[in-house]
């Protein structure tokens, strides 16, 4: 009965993964991937390494030029280079240099521990890259009421991701936001409002349509040591000495 229950709760993940990455291929899906792309790039202009590990339901379009491969992972059924669980990814501890997590927490059935199994796959001193969509924002809004792909999504807080990524070993390096135009279906209206971007770029306005969390992992027994505190020294004071004379020392040998 349970792994009946099991099987039913992961194919429905599963229909729930193909509806998302369908979504991501119509307008409104691509108008939060394009206003990603340059965050992400962005952001990972100053990292380097080995191994970046990318999941989601979206395309993966990230540009590392300083890390050597970048794999893909996601469910089953998803144009992706390796198929897994979201919280059982088949990488060691520590393998990847820096892992993105690109709007697949917000269409997760577990996001706490797909974060945990992001998080495990971090090396100390490695990057966690997270890029959601902000329920504060109106694309939020039309989530509530969307019956199409994005109406699956759990939009998560930056402040709440903060907190989790905390508690995970994680220091929080940057923040930023983009996709400031409303989800419209109109091209000609999303032609008038493109200047919203680049205002709100620059006044780094929080109601953007998407957010990045770029975190750093902590390395694990390393404390900066404390300097310690050195007391004033009292004035060096001479101490009383007794005067003996020659005379005192003829009658002690006597």
């Amino acid at each position: 009965m349970l792994k009946q229950r099991f099987d039913s709760a992961a194919r429905l993940q599963r229909l729930h993964d193909l509806q998302a990455q369908q979504w991501f291929a119509q307008p409104h899906g691509q108008q939060l991937l394009e206003a990603a792309q340059p965050l992400l790039e962005e952001a990972l202009a100053g990292l380097f390494g080995g191994y970046l590990v990318h999941c989601g339901p979206a395309p993966a379009g990230v540009l590392a030029p300083r890390i050597q491969r970048q794999v893909c992972l996601g469910p089953p059924g998803t144009a992706t280079q390796i198929h897994c669980e979201e919280h059982a990814w088949p990488l060691a501890e520590h393998a990847a240099d820096v892992v993105v997590l690109q709007h697949s927490l917000e269409f997760s059935a577990s996001p706490q521990l797909l974060l945990r199994e992001a998080a495990r796959c971090v090396r100390p001193g490695g990057h966690l890259l997270i890029c959601a969509m902000n329920p504060w924002s109106s694309w939020g809004v039309r989530q509530q009421f969307a019956d199409d792909g994005q109406g699956l999504a759990r939009c998560l807080g930056a402040a709440r991701l903060g907190d989790w990524l905390g508690l995970l070993g994680f220091a929080l390096e940057k923040r930023a936001y983009g996709c400031y135009r409303p989800p419209l279906s109109s091209v000609r209206w999303q032609q008038r409002l493109q200047p919203l971007e680049r205002l709100g770029a620059r006044l780094h306005a929080p109601g953007a349509g998407l957010y990045l969390l770029m975190a750093r992992k902590l390395v694990v027994g390393l404390r900066p040591l404390q300097r310690q505190r050195r007391e004033p020294m009292g004035k060096l004071l001479p101490m009383p000495v007794a005067k003996v004379s020659r005379r005192n020392c003829e009658e002690t040998k006597s």
